[in-house]
């Protein structure tokens, strides 16, 4: 015999089982989330094969997605990050397709990446950008992708930096909204332009103020005095970190980053996500990237 629900719930506060209401639960869940241990999964950015993957090469790539999938498997990986630029198509069967690869070589999809811009004064390239992130929100979301990494954009020359910050605060909060429907996170990342120090990208996110934007911290994008300092700011704000293995402080030349040092920042900060491997270094990616990510497997844990 089975138990309505109203029953069965009546049944257990009657023991003394009160269930908490889905905004205290919410709470709980934030309050809980604050005191746990940093958790570090390691993924790879695809962009580290961009000489293999780059869609405009003749007579055609070296390698497509199944294949950079399939080179990932033999890594001691837990999940990839697909960027944009290297999707030959977006039906729903292609991108069914990568999702079910990756299930099967173990891998999760960390995320995905575009190269938007919502600094533009122009309204119709801002539209075209919100239309873009938000098509790529949707993708995201369909292969299981649990962030997107945005830019922000460069100031329009002559404009205030506060007329520019208020302008992309706006079009991110309009593309929170719409990856708040997929369960997907933004995560902005330190590009350069209005977004080049740590306080610059924590001004726009902390005006935004949205569940469902984050940091993509990338290690070796800050070009400041002292670009550790600024890791330090923004690891709190963090969903996805994207590791490099060099880091260029301001007026000094471009040099081996710590990353120990930058493992040690993030679970400082308490992190709990994927670090994607970014290569960019002058090393041969296919022997650069397996020994990084066999290095950055052992310092995370």
């Amino acid at each position: 015999m089975y138990l309505s629900r109203r029953q069965a719930l009546g049944s257990l506060a009657g023991l003394g089982i009160a269930f908490p209401s889905p905004t205290q639960s919410l709470q709980a869940q934030q309050a809980t989330s604050d005191k746990l241990a940093s958790h570090l999964k390691l993924s790879l950015a695809a962009y580290s094969f961009r000489q293999w993957l780059e869609l405009s090469q003749k007579p055609a790539p070296k390698w497509n997605y199944p294949q950079f999938i399939d080179c990932a498997a033999g890594l001691p990986l837990d999940a990839v990050e697909l960027t944009a630029y290297y999707f030959p198509e977006t039906t729903s069967d292609y991108l069914a397709d990568l999702k079910f690869r990756c299930t099967r070589a173990g891998l999760d999809i960390s995320g995905t990446a575009i190269g938007n811009d919502f600094c533009s004064p122009d309204p119709s390239k801002l539209a075209a950008e919100l239309k873009k992130t938000k098509e790529w929100i949707e993708h995201t979301s369909r292969l299981g992708g649990k962030t997107l990494r945005i830019f922000a954009g460069n100031l329009p020359k002559g404009e205030p930096l506060e007329k520019t910050q208020a302008r992309c605060v706006e079009k991110i909060l309009e593309a929170c909204e719409h990856a708040k429907k997929y369960g997907i996170i933004l995560a902005l990342e330190n590009h350069g332009g209005i977004t080049s120090t740590a306080e610059q990208l924590l001004t726009l996110v902390k005006a935004a103020k949205h569940p469902n934007l984050g940091v993509n911290l990338d290690t070796g994008n800050f070009r400041t005095p002292d670009p550790y300092d600024d890791m330090e700011k923004v690891a709190p704000y963090a969903v996805v970190a994207q590791i490099k293995t060099d880091i260029t402080p301001e007026k000094k030349p471009t040099e081996k980053a710590d990353l120990k040092r930058i493992i040690e920042i993030l679970k400082k900060a308490r992190f709990r996500g994927y670090i994607a491997l970014e290569y960019e270094g002058k090393e041969n990616a296919l022997e650069a990237v397996p020994n990084t990510l066999r290095e950055l497997a052992q310092l995370k844990g």
